[in-house]
């Protein structure tokens, strides 16, 4: 996960540079410099739009017995890249605090290996955990790769505390509370993991931070930002008590963490 933090970094710092390169004598030059939207800040409420580049990734503590040998996880977890857009409204407080309001739509995929059916098979005659149950002895490929899918209705409520103006730019951090609302979650599907159904939370809470730099332009404003937003709830629903405990017994908490590169447009 770092290295894909770090990855997404220097993504953004490099198209930032960019950005700030093919357009340095329009915006910082300082002979016959002409700062562009000058009042655009003083208004009370502005609006806005952005598009973000995702990487999601699921947080997850395994359950000591179904789903650990020895010091290995026997659950692994891959991200993917996907790609969300969402409005952006403004209220402005006063010299260096905004409120934002940043209700989005995200895509995302994550690929779950379940490595369990060998371990826990030991398990099939019962324990003070589990019912007695029969064993899967050679485990299809869609019982093993979970592919997660899921689609999120992002409702960010976010303070931002911005610095002064320099030129045609400005360096601002946030942080705030999500609520987000997974379409895909199979939260009420009566079929589990034992029918290739993975369940999860509906609805879930979180709370995110960020960093960017505002740069003013003639007719609108860019900010290219780093968000990274983290789950706080329990994802996981439970299969169904008869189901083998190779799935979600194996798992005590699973928790989306994602990292977004943003562009914003007001």
């Amino acid at each position: 996960m770092k290295q894909r933090f770090i990855k997404i970094l220097a993504f953004g710092i490099l198209l930032s540079s960019n950005l700030q390169a093919q357009t340095f004598n329009n915006l910082f030059r300082t002979k016959d410099r002409q700062d562009n939207l000058e009042d655009f800040d003083l208004k009370k409420f502005s609006y806005g739009f952005y598009l973000a580049a995702n990487n999601f990734d699921y947080k997850m503590v395994m359950n000591p017995i179904f789903g650990m040998d020895g010091n290995q996880n026997l659950v692994e977890s891959k991200s993917t890249y996907s790609f969300g857009a969402g409005l952006i409204g403004k209220m402005r407080l006063n010299e260096f605090l905004d409120l934002r309001i940043e209700p989005g739509l995200h895509f995302v995929q994550r690929d779950l290996t379940f490595n369990t059916f060998e371990h826990n098979s030991q398990y099939s005659g019962g324990t003070n955990y589990n019912l007695p149950f029969d064993p899967i002895t050679n485990p299809s490929d869609e019982q093993i790769n979970k592919v997660v899918k899921s689609t999120y209705i992002d409702i960010p409520i976010l303070l931002e505390v911005h610095g002064d103006r320099w030129y045609n730019s400005r360096p601002y951090a946030a942080a705030g509370i999500n609520y987000l609302v997974n379409l895909q979650s199979n939260q009420t599907s009566t079929s589990d993991n034992l029918l290739n159904t993975f369940r999860s939370t509906t609805h879930n809470f979180g709370w995110s931070a960020e960093i960017g730099i505002q740069l003013y332009f003639s007719r609108f404003k860019l900010t290219p930002a780093i968000r990274g937003t983290f789950f706080t709830n329990n994802e996981l629903v439970s299969d169904n008590a008869t189901t083998q405990p190779y799935w979600t017994p194996a798992i005590s908490t699973l928790q989306s963490r994602a990292f977004m590169l943003v562009l914003k447009f007001e």
